[in-house]
């Protein structure tokens, strides 16, 4: 029977293949060239931090993987498809005159080299992508060595888990990927040329189509018997049971079987297809992989839930027991928790406290932090902002510092430039990259001590006391170079070093003449020669950087400028905490960065998602990505000058083995911890992100009998927070820096920079145990449990959080306050163990509403203490009426002065009128005491409004409302008389 001839695919003109052609190139020449740039950019910004090895390594190692593994899958694919293709069959059969067949089989042959080599060219470059962003599972694999820890089922060291077995999954995952699709290749070929036919009962093959693909299928089958034989160590990072991480009773006694036979069983499938080669039969080896198949069926899954749900489960305690005990010892040293780490104390809790005790505590009374970091932003911003495109980062932070012989600790922020915040005509691309490009200023505040303000509605309010050091002064804590170009608030990359004739950055110093600056220090990229500015123009897309002439001999562009990007560019290894912190380092203004090491892989040990572990109500800062971790260690610490961009690296967990691995891979990217200075290890904090971690962990691990870990009898949890508003309870109340007694050395008076927590009984409020880190150099990392009794109901945040809320004084004032359009703020809730027993301080803020300029000021401090509520404008009176005379007499007193003075300088902040904030002016006597009588009517209506509200009684309410809003006029009226 005639057949149709085959019809070709259209041909091209040349013209066409030649606009094709150009427009390909084009294509490439603007991916090329974008990546290239981007290339170069990220080049000169290593170069500029003394990293080029560390991009250098990056970068062949990743073009390393991309060609390796590019080539292996494209030349696997290519074998493939030139075997099938070779030995196709000399005459192919057609089915039918309309045989769909034909027309691709044509265009194949008439294409060949195309196809051919196109194919698996293509499928190479996306292989080839892919596997480079493996490349530190490939460095580690190089690099790692022991962590001399043994796990505890098959003997090996922890390094085989965390270095080793992850390369070796890698390594099989791309075999059967490379196996799979050259078996693909090859059955698409062999059945479009003829050789594997659909028609007749079963189908056929030719002799080289069954060769070519039972030899494929067996080498897929030995590469699944390989996978079986590693899934068993696999199990130790995982496990079935939803309780604890690790291989169990189950995993032990039947999945870890079964992947034996299942090896062996695959073994024996992958000898039936190679057999099919010589016996011209596939039934062999069709038989042995219905075997493989049911097999993984019983074996791996029937047998091991038949065994978890009659045996496992009825005795769960007892069979659990051994996976229990070990997934406790490795969890422990995993993240730090073992009994070398931590130390339990046994304490009362809740024994009552004297006020002579209190008073004669000189370590934590004296200390007790009134402002929150959490809340004073605005306050920080409002009075010490100075100009509208500086600002505070949204959370401020705490650190300590030791002034004229006395340690204490502040509130400390950057008075940082943010460009976010320009005005309309200050957004061009002059101003926001030539002009506007620093901060000027350390400000800080100490957090025992507020300075009185004029009285307010409602009682004696506080504010910061500021010390500042910027280009016009030295406040306390003298800083030598105040400029402040590294920060968390800069989004935009800065132009300077300008010349002089140019265009010079704004400085903000007031007391001079000038208020610019040219830029001496060392930090930033030159951008001085044609081929740099044509090189950041095409990055950025900015024509400027060619035809301004304010850049010229002598500029720099300043990029990457946020201390925790830095330190995450030149360290890509480390997992970096989310709160970089400023501190005064022998005059220089340097952010502190705090840089883990983890991983998942870490036998038995409990794994945690550590974005959840990490996440709190008030962080307000940038979250680390929520990754599964079952190690972690705080083996580096990270510095960031401020001024200069400078990143330096400080080993500061020396036996860590990963922190090993990663030095060896990126040689003196890491300074020995030797090179710390005495005073940069003055200002080391204990890392809030790992403490978070750990107290997740320890709420379940402070147990040492299985049984009870088991049963969760004695489990603890993270109490939520009690005094955010709208929280919903859901969120975990944040740990706080406190400076207070030693933990282990209670009687003495030196007080200790530490970061504490409360534990409560799981999914109760009262207290379990008190937990804190030391942060001080010379037991820096010890974490000391108070454990409370578990029969003695020792209240716990929510409750004495309610308990102050309940206080009749205390809300009386605070429905005063709200009905004068003052929103109440409650600051941090501050639990503080003295003499055996806790004393909880919490300041309250208020803030009035409505108006733009307004930020929060102290306005009283709560303190509880063995049921008696203590309400007052001072920690010394709040003290005084929960303990009794003289309890306070070892508080921190107020400080009495104008706070729109700064105290560093004697000169009043020169602030923008609109941000000014509206002082109350003084009132005189008679008018004072209209203001006292007006504010006892207003509580006296406050009283009547709630209980008509509670009686239902609508028209006493709306008299009280009445009476309410009369009062009110009153004392504003006596207010303005004043």
């Amino acid at each position: 029977m005639a057949t149709r001839p085959p019809v070709g695919m259209p041909k091209l003109t040349r013209r066409s293949r030649i606009l094709l052609i150009v427009g390909g190139l084009a294509l490439l020449a603007l991916l090329l060239g974008s990546r290239l740039v981007g290339t170069y950019v990220n080049w000169l910004w290593y170069r500029e931090v003394d990293a080029s090895n560390v991009y250098s390594t990056m970068v062949l190692t990743r073009i390393a993987l991309f060609f390796i593994v590019g080539i292996v899958v494209a030349g696997a694919v290519a074998g493939s498809l030139a075997v099938a293709y070779r030995n196709r069959p000399v005459f192919v059969p057609v089915a039918s005159e309309d045989d769909p067949l034909a027309r691709y089989r044509s265009t194949v042959v008439a294409r060949v080299r195309l196809f051919g080599i196109g194919i698996p060219a293509l499928i190479g470059l996306i292989a080839g992508a892919t596997a480079q962003a493996d490349w530190r599972i490939v460095q580690l694999f190089l690099n790692g060595g022991d962590f001399g820890r043994a796990d505890p089922e098959f003997g090996n060291d922890a390094g085989f888990y965390v270095f080793d077995l992850p390369f070796y999954n890698w390594l099989i995952g791309w075999g059967f990927v490379i196996l799979g699709l050259s078996f693909v290749a090859a059955a698409v070929t062999h059945y479009l040329f003829g050789g594997i036919r659909v028609a007749g009962r079963g189908g056929q093959f030719t002799t080289a189509a069954r060769v070519q693909l039972a030899a494929t299928a067996g080498v897929f089958i030995l590469v699944k018997a390989v996978d079986y034989f590693f899934d068993r160590y696999n199990v130790l990072l995982d496990g079935r049971n939803d309780l604890f991480t690790g291989a169990s009773y189950t995993d032990l006694n039947a999945v870890m079987p079964a992947k034996l036979i299942l090896m062996s069983i695959a073994v024996f499938c992958a000898i039936a297809f190679f057999a099919a080669i010589v016996l011209r039969n596939l039934l062999l080896p069709a038989i042995a992989l219905v075997l493989l198949i049911v097999s993984g069926i019983l074996v791996g899954s029937a047998w091991p839930a038949l065994l978890e749900r009659f045996s496992v489960a009825p005795n769960a305690i007892q069979k659990e027991a051994l996976s229990i005990e070990r997934n406790m010892a490795e969890t422990k040293y995993a993240y730090g928790l073992t009994e070398k780490d931590v130390t339990y104390i046994d304490y009362e809790g809740s024994a009552e406290v004297t006020a002579e005790e209190a008073a004669n505590d000189k370590a934590t009374m004296p200390n007790v932090r009134l402002l929150d970091p959490t809340v004073l932003n605005r306050t920080f911003t409002q009075q010490q902002q100075r100009r509208n495109f500086y600002g505070f980062p949204e959370q401020l932070d705490i650190d300590r510092y030791t002034v004229d012989g006395k340690k204490q600790d502040y509130i400390v922020a950057l008075r940082e430039i943010n460009t976010a915040a320009l005005a309309e005509n200050q957004q061009n691309w002059i101003s926001k990259h030539l002009v506007f490009t620093h901060g000027n200023g350390f400000v800080a505040a100490p957090a025992n001590t507020v300075q009185a303000a004029a009285e307010q509605a409602g009682g004696q309010g506080g504010y910061p006391r500021y010390t500042v050091s910027d280009t016009t002064t030295q406040g306390e804590i003298e800083v030598d170079q105040p400029r402040v170009y590294y920060g968390e608030l800069v989004t935009e990359y800065a132009i300077v070093g300008s010349p002089s004739s140019g265009n010079s950055e704004y400085n903000g110093e007031y007391d001079t003449a000038t208020e610019t600056h040219r830029y001496q220090g060392e930090g930033g990229v030159p951008v001085d020669n044609l081929f740099n500015r044509v090189a950041f123009g095409l990055h950025h897309g900015e024509e400027n950087f060619v035809f301004s002439d304010v850049i010229g001999e002598g500029s720099k562009i300043m990029y990457n400028r946020n201390p925790t990007e830095r330190v995450e560019k030149k360290a890509p290894w480390l997992t970096v905490d989310g709160d970089p912190y400023p501190a005064v380092i022998d005059g220089r203004i340097k952010w502190i960065v705090d840089g883990y090491t983890t991983t998942k892989n870490f036998p038995y040990a409990q794994k945690t998602q550590l974005g959840e572990a990490i996440e709190t109500t008030r962080s307000g800062l940038p979250r680390i990505a929520d990754t599964q971790i079952s190690y972690i260690r705080n083996s580096v610490k990270a510095t960031v000058d401020a001024y200069d961009g400078t990143v330096d690296l400080y080993t500061f967990d020396e036996q860590d083995p990963m922190l090993k691995a990663w030095k060896s891979i990126f040689p003196g990217t890491v300074k020995p911890k030797s090179e710390i200075s005495d005073e940069l290890a003055e200002h080391f904090r204990y890392p809030e992100d790992m403490f978070k971690v750990q107290r997740e962990l320890l709420a379940k691990y402070h147990v040492t009998d299985p049984g009870t870990f088991f049963s969760n009898e004695d489990r603890w949890s993270v109490p939520s927070d009690p005094t955010v508003q709208g929280a919903g309870g859901d969120a975990n109340q944040p740990p706080y820096y406190i400076l207070a007694a030693d933990p282990r050395n209670p009687d003495s008076a030196e007080p200790q920079f530490q970061l504490t927590s409360v534990l409560t009984p799981f999914r109760r409020q009262f207290m379990s145990a008190f937990v804190s880190a030391s942060s001080d150099p010379e037991n820096y990392g010890t974490i000391t449990v108070r454990r409370l009794p578990g029969e003695t109901q020792t209240r716990g945040p929510q409750l004495v959080q309610n308990d102050f809320l309940s206080s009749s004084e205390v809300s009386r004032e605070i429905n005063i306050l709200t009905q004068q359009n003052t929103r109440v703020i409650y600051g941090n809730l501050l639990t503080l163990p003295v003499a055996e027993g806790l004393i909880y301080v919490e300041p309250v803020y208020i803030e009035r509403t409505g108006q733009e300029s307004s930020f929060p000021q102290l306005n009283r401090v709560l303190v509880y203490h063995g049921g008696k509520v203590g309400y007052d404008s001072t920690l010394k009176g709040a003290l005084e009426q929960v303990l009794g005379e003289g309890a306070g007499e070892s508080a921190a007193e107020q400080v009495e002065g104008d706070p729109s003075i700064d105290e560093s300088d004697g000169q009043p902040d020169q602030q923008e009128p609109e941000q000014q904030p509206e002082e109350p002016a003084e009132p005189s006597g008679d008018a004072n005491a209209q203001m006292r009588e007006a504010a006892d009517e207003m509580q006296a209506a406050a009283e009547k409004l709630f209980q008509a509200r509670r009686e239902g009684d609508y028209q006493a309410e709306a008299e009280a409302l009445q009476e309410l809003e009369a009062a009110r006029d009153k004392y504003n009226n006596a207010k303005d008389s004043g």
